[in-house]
């Protein structure tokens, strides 16, 4: 399912990065950080469209040849950023929404967290098995 998993911050600079083929990491990181233009974008015109009523999740971002890419939002500006193989066509929108649910319900867990310092890399183990079983999950 899915190939890579970010958290950006709401300064837009990486907080967890996690992908399934480390060979083309970098690849994954130039994608991830292409898809915040258009996570921008739309948090603009659904800003101005419905006023605070917006929701969360911002559906399929861009596909690529490979990949699709989706996004999420927090009310926090904290961005999630799923990046999906294209070849696997089983996957539905609901599915994708449950998974940046299960995403957005670890990232508070980490964030409730008295020794994390908020802007800080996440390396909570616990929110790691939550992202590695969400890929496991997928091939």
């Amino acid at each position: 399912m899915a190939v890579c998993i970010a958290v950006i911050a709401k300064e837009n600079y990486p907080l967890y990065i996690r992908s399934v083929p480390t060979q083309g990491e970098l690849k994954f990181h130039y994608t991830v950080h292409t898809s915040l233009d258009v996570v921008e974008e739309k948090i603009s015109g659904v800003g101005k469209a419905l006023g605070d009523q917006r929701e969360l999740y911002l559906g399929l971002l861009y596909p690529t040849e490979d990949y699709k890419v989706y996004g999420y939002v927090t009310n926090s500006k904290v961005k999630f950023v799923i990046v999906v193989d294209s070849s696997n066509t089983s996957l539905r929108d609901n599915e994708i929404r449950s998974m940046f649910r299960k995403l957005h319900n670890s990232f508070t867990d980490v964030m409730c967290n008295p020794f994390y310092n908020p802007g800080d890399p996440i390396q909570s183990k616990a929110f790691d098995s939550i992202v590695s079983a969400m890929m496991v999950q997928a091939c």
